[in-house]
């Protein structure tokens, strides 16, 4: 978990694989300890193609069982059907607007949204930003990113700096 944090968590993403691999983990995580999510990463890169939403949203429903079987991820039906369908939204979006990133780096001006919070007690579940972010996937059809997990998402790929004040990341 130090390693994550101090290596990846609250970086600025804009790789579109990265951050469908984000999505797809914190929807995974919905009900479970981000720990246990973390362990399961590199199964969950071979399970899904390295997340390239392209070839996720080319998953067949015989692809789909193996997936159900393989126990290296979370093995929840909705979990996966969610994955495969969020990747083919992805391809939508991205033909439509030319990238996930310029997607969601919109919910926040396009930078960072930076903020000082004294201790992990002040940090919000949820915020406008990740209303307005759920409530537009959402709207596209798009599963498992519900406003906390938009949140959550938002604070592991940077688009907010939740690095407390004492922390060497900190804003």
């Amino acid at each position: 978990m130090v390693r994550y944090h101090d290596r990846e968590w609250g970086r600025p993403q804009h790789d579109d694989r990265v951050l469908f691999e984000f999505l797809v983990l914190e929807g995974a995580q919905a009900g479970l300890s981000w720990r246990t999510i973390l362990r399961k990463r590199e199964n969950y890169r071979k399970a899904f193609a390295g997340f390239d939403p392209a070839r996720v949203a080319r998953f067949d429903a015989a692809r789909r069982r193996r997936l159900l079987a393989d126990p290296g991820i979370v093995r929840n039906r909705a979990k996966v059907a969610s994955a495969v369908e969020n990747a083919r939204l992805v391809v939508a979006l991205q033909r439509e607007l030319g990238s996930l990133d310029a997607f969601v780096w919109s919910f926040v001006g396009g930078k960072p949204q930076l903020r000082r919070p004294r201790g992990l007690g002040d940090l919000p579940a949820t915020t406008p930003e990740s209303d307005a972010m759920s409530d537009a996937l959402r709207a596209r059809g798009f599963r498992f990113v519900g406003s906390t997990i938009c949140y959550a998402f938002m604070q592991a790929c940077g688009l907010v700096n939740d690095h407390v004040r004492t922390c060497f990341l900190a804003p």
